[in-house]
């Protein structure tokens, strides 16, 4: 890999910011020591890797399940090679890894939120990949956040396994019975309000919205677009700084206190921890919700769903680029034959006969544009905020943030569920872990 391809990738998606995410502090994870790829495997087997039939091993954690099934099981039955794959509970994933890691008992390959990836990589969890991207004939097409996110020290270590982004999903049925266009989302928060507010006004077990109000992940995922929305930052540039206590962000606060304060926010929503936030709209109960745009398939099953950008107070749209990385780990024998399955992870048979058939966003640009995205307007809608979506940069992202204790979430507790009284004090304590 070259600067240069990095430097054009990040040019073709000058919207996907580069991340730098979480230090998870795995100390028991060691360094790079045999993780490296060394000129003597680097690129053996050529760009596609060694299929022998060999036996490799995959962990990735519950919310990518559907995604993961579908691809390795299309790749088992197009390869000598065959991959056991392992689904891992969300909340049991990073102790797994840490603890495999530390016993040298990873998996060939796994998979991992991008949150949690610069971290592991610069423990050395992954092995150097950078010589076989060279070697893809498409590697300026990469999704450049994701690769930017497994670069340490000029070396790449992942690939995109799945990209995900968030989106407003909505009950076209609960719009039609409450009297709203069903062919029409909220295009500002005052909409997103007044069209919750007006499919919870039907009763019977039906709320407006709900959403994750412990779990600090939720809420960077679906809420920080909306301040994006309005061309404004979370953080500054460094990551170092916290600014949530804008006047747009104290928008998105009141209007989500407006909701709970007018009942119109499903019960369960205050401690919610994000095991189960997406559940209630699965079940047909909610009217209007941010989203992870991979469960479209799988909410389509029981709720026909109307998809749009996430918009700021005065309209706009973002999307929190996230989703998971997948690299081949220090632990594995097996890297040509692991890479087999990477550099076909990223063929257009993969990505557009797997991934767009589910409706899910491909990691190519240039496979963006494909019959199946063509076909729904909803993926249409995906892929053109994903184009012009975000990912946060800060090293302490995790604990400033994600952890159950983290002062994002006493932030949002606070002005959401009290008085709203302290928003400029917990930013402050915001940053004072963000600049640690």
């Amino acid at each position: 890999m070259t600067n240069h391809r990095r430097t054009s990738a990040t040019k073709a998606v000058a919207s996907t910011l580069v991340i730098g995410l979480t230090a998870l502090g795995l100390a028991a994870c060691g360094g790079s020591d045999g993780g490296d790829d060394t000129p003597a495997t680097a690129g053996a087997g050529g760009a596609e890797g060694v299929d022998d039939g060999s036996t490799l091993t995959l962990w990735t954690r519950a919310p990518l399940e559907k995604q993961a099934k579908l691809l390795v099981d299309a790749y088992n039955e197009s390869h000598e090679n065959q991959v056991e794959l392992t689904i891992v509970p969300n909340d049991d994933y990073v102790a797994k890894v840490g603890a495999a890691a530390g016993s040298d008992g990873l998996p060939d390959l796994f998979a991992a939120d991008i949150v949690y990836v610069p971290n592991w990589v610069e423990q050395g969890l992954f092995q150097d990949v950078t010589s076989r991207i060279d070697q893809l004939d498409f590697a300026d097409e990469i999704n450049p956040g994701h690769l930017e996110a497994g670069t340490y020290d000029d070396a790449e270590h992942v690939l995109p396994f799945v990209l995900d982004v968030s989106v407003m999903f909505y009950n076209k049925d609960l719009y039609e019975q409450a009297g709203l266009d069903p062919e029409a989302g909220p295009t500002s928060l005052e909409e997103f309000a007044e069209q919750a507010k007006a499919v919870d006004a039907l009763g019977g077990g039906v709320d407006g919205t709900f959403f994750g109000g412990n779990c600090g992940g939720c809420l960077v995922f679906t809420w920080f677009p909306m301040i994006w929305a309005a061309d404004e930052d979370v953080m500054n540039a460094e990551g170092t700084e916290s600014l949530l206590a804008s006047d747009t962000a104290q928008e998105v606060y009141a209007t989500y206190k407006d909701l709970v304060d007018s009942d119109a926010v499903g019960a369960g929503s205050r401690d919610e921890t994000g095991a189960t936030w997406v559940a209630p709209f699965q079940e047909g109960k909610i009217g209007v919700m941010p989203y992870p745009a991979t469960l479209l398939s799988t909410a389509d099953e029981t709720v026909d769903v109307g998809v749009a950008p996430i918009p700021g107070p005065d309209g706009g749209g973002s999307t929190f680029v996230g989703g998971d990385g997948i690299g081949i780990s220090k632990d594995s024998e097996k890297a040509d034959q692991a890479w087999n399955f990477l550099s076909w992870l990223m063929s257009e048979d993969a990505q557009v006969e797997v991934l767009a058939q589910n409706g899910d966003v491909v990691s190519r640009a240039d496979l963006v544009d494909n019959e199946y995205s063509s076909a729904d307007p909803r993926v249409v809608t995906i892929n053109e905020v994903a184009a012009a979506g975000r990912t946060p940069v800060a090293r302490n992202f995790q604990q400033a943030f994600n952890a159950p204790n983290s002062p994002w979430m006493t932030l949002v507790r606070n002005a959401v569920f009290e008085d709203a009284s302290s928003i400029e004090e917990d930013n402050e304590e915001i940053t004072a872990v963000l600049s640690q």
